[in-house]
């Protein structure tokens, strides 16, 4: 199912805007780079600072926008930046320990309708802890009430943070189960794009951490899951349309820095 033309314009706008408001934000950093700048030439070092900067914040500055927009005919709340809970029952903490310590010795294999159900039994036993999580990127909540939180991640994460990705997506899971014990939750990490295509994305890294079937969903598949089928590939083509559209626009931007 392809995306709507309205869609397809709410997306070109928030491009367009994000683009935009990057070049009125953005300063250059002023430490001198002397063999940088004569051997590139100050335009292409300003090329270069200004794609790493945005490299930083790329998920919060482009992806969550994006995600936003691509779930709007498909989720019935989309929210992003939002908080899981604040409080976790000192029992699912324990809970959540024992999961990751079987998982870091392999004694069990990565299974999230076994770990959910596992913290739902204990999600209000004990003292209630005040917790402080990681933001949840994007929220979404589907026309059948399940509630998905999902963490956007850089293409090609360290391996070893796969561990603190995992004990993020359990500790979500227990605040909001807190809160709502009968919860319809799902919690995720995703990748926005496969720097290994035309290759398979690189998964062993997170096998024995992660649950692949039901933690995570990477380019295509997310995009697809937010927007419907065919929707990753009209993301692309309004990615490089807007690249069309304000070339003269960026061009110029970078032309003061000669």
């Amino acid at each position: 199912m392809a995306l709507t033309e309205l869609q397809i314009n709410s997306l070109k706008n928030v491009l367009r805007n994000s683009l935009r408001n990057k070049f009125a934000n953005h300063n250059p950093e002023p430490a001198s780079m002397p063999f940088h700048t004569r051997l590139l030439g100050k335009d292409r070092l300003a090329l270069y600072q200004f794609i790493h900067s945005l490299n930083t914040n790329f998920g919060t500055t482009i992806f969550e926008p994006v995600a936003k927009t691509l779930a709007a005919e498909n989720f019935k709340l989309i929210q992003s930046q939002q908080v899981a809970g604040t409080q976790i029952s000192s029992v699912a903490h324990k809970a959540i320990q024992t999961i990751m310590d079987n998982l870091a010795t392999a004694e069990a294999s990565p299974n999230k309708p076994e770990e959910i159900a596992a913290i739902r039994k204990v999600c209000q036993s004990g003292e209630m802890k005040k917790v402080k999580l990681t933001k949840v990127d994007v929220k979404l909540i589907s026309h059948e009430g399940i509630v998905f939180l999902i963490d956007i991640k850089t293409a090609k994460p360290n391996a070893g943070g796969f561990k603190e990705f995992k004990r993020t997506l359990l500790e979500w899971t227990a605040a909001s189960l807190a809160d709502d014990p009968k919860l319809n939750i799902q919690t995720l990490i995703a990748i926005p794009y496969n720097p290994y295509e035309p290759k398979q994305y690189n998964r062993w890294t997170m096998r024995g951490m992660i649950d692949l079937d039901n933690e995570l969903k990477v380019a295509k598949e997310f995009w697809d899951f937010l927007g419907g089928e065919g929707a990753y590939e009209n993301l692309l083509d309004c990615f490089e349309q807007v690249g069309i559209e304000m070339g003269e626009e960026i061009d110029n931007y970078f032309s003061r820095f000669k």
